[in-house]
């Protein structure tokens, strides 16, 4: 897979891991343990494109 395909998936995944955040807080009680799991996975996302920047 070439890199910049890879670097949009990893972009993609972020911003719909993004929208299952935003849809779980929409509810009354939103899931906790979700929400953890959820940001854990996005943070994880960040890092991995992070990785691809040059410092």
């Amino acid at each position: 897979m070439a890199l910049s395909a890879h670097l949009e998936e990893l972009n993609i995944k972020h911003t719909n891991l993004d929208t299952k955040i935003q849809d779980e807080l929409k509810h009354p009680m939103p899931d906790a343990v979700r929400l953890t799991k959820l940001k854990k996975e996005k943070l994880h996302i960040k890092e991995k494109i992070a990785s691809f920047i040059p410092h």
